[in-house]
């Protein structure tokens, strides 16, 4: 059902959340470290090729073909390389611990699966690691600024905290925002935002 929902949403000739990043990762792309970084859910590519342009080892996976052939073309466009798997989250096989940094935008899971989603992607990081993390909260409902309409697959600050229990928070927050991204994300959204850090094993 959701694999067909997005292919048919990037099935459109238009980038359905436009070409350009995400503000929150273009404000704060520097506080990842330099090199692997995998963006989850990755969509059309907009954060992926944003990254690879300012020198990172960008892989990236979505499940919608679709969305992987549009991404390639936007990264072919600005003369840079993604690593762009299709694969659904629960059955990614990438090393434990290989990457630097994990890049969360709007990657909104089934309720079901999404703590168990977030501990496998959270695996993938390395000690130390960086989390960047952006998505709408449980009041986005209020708004037609786009997201899940389901209040399971919306986000709460304890939420946040606890899918994420190996993640030192640097910073978290609830913010109401002016959302300006291609056709799907326009007006007042409400998000959670956080960067956070891998906790080191001994800790």
């Amino acid at each position: 059902m959701m694999k067909q929902f997005w292919n048919e949403r990037y099935a459109e000739k238009e980038f359905a959340y436009g070409k350009e990043p995400n503000q929150f990762l273009k404000e704060n792309l520097h506080q990842l470290p330099k090199g692997k970084v995998l963006f989850v859910a990755e969509g059309e590519g907009r954060n992926a090729v944003f990254a690879a342009q300012n020198g990172y080892d960008v892989f990236a996976f979505d499940y919608s073909e679709l969305a992987k052939a549009k991404a390639l073309t936007l990264a072919k466009e600005q003369n840079v390389q993604l690593d762009y798997l299709v694969s659904d989250v629960m059955d990614l096989s990438f090393e434990p611990e290989s990457f630097d940094a994990i890049v969360f935008i709007f990657a909104h899971f089934p309720a079901v699966i999404r703590k168990q989603a977030h501990q496998k992607l959270i695996s993938f990081l390395k000690p130390n690691g960086k989390i960047l993390f952006e998505a709408f909260e449980k009041n986005q409902l209020q708004f037609t600024s786009g997201g899940p309409k389901e209040l399971a697959m919306l986000f709460s600050e304890e939420e946040v905290t606890d899918e994420f229990p190996s993640i030192g928070f640097d910073s978290l927050k609830t913010a109401i925002i002016d959302l300006a991204e291609g056709s799907y994300h326009q007006g007042k959204g409400a998000v959670i935002r956080f960067i956070g850090t891998k906790h080191e094993k001994n800790e």
